[in-house]
């Protein structure tokens, strides 16, 4: 196994240290700490495969936000959006059922999996300012800002010394 020229720090196989690698994960718990941050069994779980949480897109306009989240193989009756204050929770469950009969053997699986998430929007928006669509697994929001929530813009002068 390489080494690195520093006591006490090894590199990967590979030659790589071990700094990147460490970067990448840091960046990770820091990604999850900002979209809610899950127990660590529940960050860990999957169903079917793909994990719990659905992925999201999270784009803000001066007036509004827009939020697309894939929840695939979920049902619309499945899915639950609400909004209290300034917390958006959408929370979901999947579910299906796979038999098999063959000569000599019957199986039957059945697997279950529901997911929360929370995001806090800074602002309490107006129950007519939010309109949500689902269709194809893909839920999506768009969350009009009130006015009191606009940002007024201003233009800070930097002075020398």
């Amino acid at each position: 196994m390489p080494r690195s020229n520093l006591p006490g720090l090894q590199s990967d196989a590979d030659g790589t240290s071990f700094f990147p690698s460490f970067q990448r994960e840091m960046n990770r718990l820091f990604d999850q700490f900002r979209s809610g941050f899950p127990m660590p069994e529940i960050a860990e779980a999957t169903t079917f495969g793909a994990p719990l949480f659905p992925a999201m897109d999270i784009v803000e306009t001066e007036g509004a936000l827009k939020i697309s989240a894939e929840v695939p193989g979920v049902k619309e009756d499945d899915l639950d959006v609400s909004i209290a204050g300034d917390l958006l929770v959408i929370k979901g469950e999947k579910s299906a059922e796979h038999e098999e009969t063959e000569d000599n053997f019957h199986t039957i699986e059945r697997r279950y999996g529901s997911f929360r998430r929370q995001i806090k929007l800074g602002f309490s928006p107006d129950e007519e300012g939010v309109n949500v669509r689902f269709k194809d697994g893909v839920l999506k929001l768009d969350i009009a800002k009130p006015a009191a929530a606009k940002a007024e813009v201003r233009k800070i002068k930097i002075s020398n010394g």
